[in-house]
């Protein structure tokens, strides 16, 4: 397993939670297969999730996380959408629905942004401002 990086070892117990579950639902998954057949998975379970976090919170390609872990960039799709799709299933980690925002409609905090353009500050193009080259007398 590779070192945890310092934004997740602040939320440690959710960490270790979501390993939990994901353990908990690769082991139902790969139950039936008595006899532990098939090659073993490259990733342990607490990589996959680091990958899956470093994917949804450094918005790094899928490309480089796969080249950082050594894998193919297909391997990294499927353990990304399979560790999403776990985490949301379980319902911990997933976000309410239309009816729980619709039910707090009324509780919104208001951010203003100003996002107002401002000219920039350049001379103008054709201006006397600068000095022109001379032009060489050879023709």
């Amino acid at each position: 397993m590779r070192q945890i990086p310092p934004h997740v070892r602040d939320e440690k117990k959710t960490f270790e939670k979501a390993v939990e579950i994901l353990s908990t639902k690769y082991a139902a998954e790969h139950a039936k297969n008595v006899r532990k057949s098939g090659r073993k998975p490259k990733l342990c379970m607490e990589d996959k999730l680091l990958a899956t976090l470093e994917y949804l919170r450094e918005y790094r390609t899928m490309a480089h996380i796969a080249a950082s872990y050594g894998i193919a960039e297909s391997n990294i799709h499927t353990t990304i959408r399979w560790v999403e799709n776990t985490l949301v299933k379980d319902g911990i980690f997933s976000l309410p629905g239309k009816k729980a925002l619709a039910e707090n409609a009324g509780n919104y905090e208001l951010v203003l942004v100003d996002a107002t353009e401002t000219p920039i500050e350049r001379p103008k193009k054709n201006s006397g401002g600068s000095i022109p080259a001379r032009k060489s007398g050879a023709r």
